[in-house]
């Protein structure tokens, strides 16, 4: 209850100074937030209120007001009527909203900048700039490793469902000389018998039971040796693949692994690599694999912030939160380096920005992360 009450008064705190002192200096930066502060994603619009405060403080400097409103959970008309009136408020810079699907009410509002969440378009989009760990960026990075330690042979993973056209587009551009796409069924009863087909399971538990009742009928010391290393393993032969790139997350991707594990895709011999992970400690328990590798923002970086927004509020924070702090630096930057912001086009800079997740840069009107590798191992996440 007291956390309720504390993430309420903090809103209430925010958006009283903003009306109070939204039209008394013209040299003010002036920035909307659009976040749901209603719907079942209002725990997200109080974590990103709370972090925007937290940016304001480091910042600290009192020409630099925050107008939030209620943005809804899908909801397009709560979502206009609240840019209308940041808009009002003197605003010409937003931060939001979370979502892409509500990338098509923005371009009504031409002559203001939205800097969104989300991950779904690095590209700029009208006048949007979306600052999301993009899947751009991470597969990238995952290039990067499996060139590195010298993958020649790359499956890529992928399940079918609603963003399965998106990933088949952003699989196009991905820069490796061999790799083949298994799209699989989500459902874990399906799933399992179809790695195993994919792994040629089935054959592979034959060659095993075919080599051991060879040996057996043997009694030199050398097929005693090679027959008591047999009955270690569970199948014989390699997979045609010395790399997985697993584009998935939560509970399905932990069904992957556990399919793929049953399977006996040893991780000795092939690279597991996935994505959209952030520091999430269950895939140490609920995962067989332990040696999985994955695109990140600075762990490091993560970590503070953390603990920094824990100290102020006594509450966790939502992990999008990190990129609404990211976004309250970029906007001020901007504002401080051409002593206002003109236009989208301000943001187009060509040094690399540091920022809470890491590096990132604008490279042809596209916002790309240079993120770490990291591993989960012995109950850790390791930098690569």
């Amino acid at each position: 209850m007291i956390k309720i009450i504390f993430t309420l008064l903090s809103y209430i705190i925010l958006f009283f100074n903003t009306n109070v002192f939204s039209f008394e200096k013209s040299d003010e930066l002036k920035i909307g937030l659009l976040a749901p502060f209603s719907g079942k994603y209002k725990n997200l619009g109080n974590s990103l209120i709370l972090s925007t405060q937290l940016a304001l403080d480091e910042i600290n400097n009192d020409k630099i007001k925050i107008i939030p409103r209620d943005s809804g959970s899908n909801d397009k008309e709560k979502l206009n009527n609240a840019i209308k009136e940041i808009i009002d408020q003197g605003a010409n810079i937003i931060i939001g909203p979370t979502d892409s699907k509500d990338f098509d009410q923005l371009s009504k509002y031409k002559d203001t900048i939205f800097i969104s969440l989300s991950n779904m378009h690095p590209e700029t989009v009208n006048n949007i700039i979306s600052i999301g760990i993009s899947l751009d960026s991470q597969l990238t990075a995952i290039e990067n490793l499996i060139k590195k330690e010298k993958r020649t042979k790359t499956l890529i993973m992928y399940p079918i469902n609603e963003y399965t056209k998106f990933i088949d587009e952003k699989i196009k551009t991905i820069n490796l000389k061999n790799y083949k796409i298994f799209k699989y069924n989500p459902d874990p009863k399906v799933l399992t018998g179809e790695i195993e087909k994919l792994t040629n399971y089935s054959q592979r538990k034959r060659n095993l039971e075919f080599r051991k009742k060879l040996l057996e009928e043997k009694d030199d010391e050398a097929s005693k040796r090679e027959l008591a290393k047999l009955e270690q393993i569970y199948t014989l032969g390699k997979v045609n693949f010395d790399s997985l790139i697993i584009i998935d997350f939560g509970n399905s991707l932990k069904s992957v692994l556990a399919s793929l594990v049953f399977s006996d895709v040893d991780e000795n011999q092939v690279l597991y690599t996935t994505v959209n992970q952030w520091f999430d400690e269950s895939i140490f328990y609920e995962n067989s694999v332990k040696n999985l590798y994955y695109p990140s923002v600075n762990f490091k970086n993560f970590n503070k912030y953390n603990d920094k927004y824990f100290s102020s509020f006594k509450t966790q924070p939502n992990e999008i939160t990190l990129l609404a702090y990211d976004a309250m630096g970029l906007i001020y930057y901007i504002w401080k380096t051409n002593n206002g912001i003109g236009s989208i086009n301000d943001f187009f800079i060509k040094e690399k920005i540091k920022g809470k997740i890491g590096n990132f840069k604008f490279e042809g009107k596209k916002i790309t992360q240079e993120l770490n590798i990291y591993k989960t191992h012995e109950n850790s996440f390791k930098k690569y």
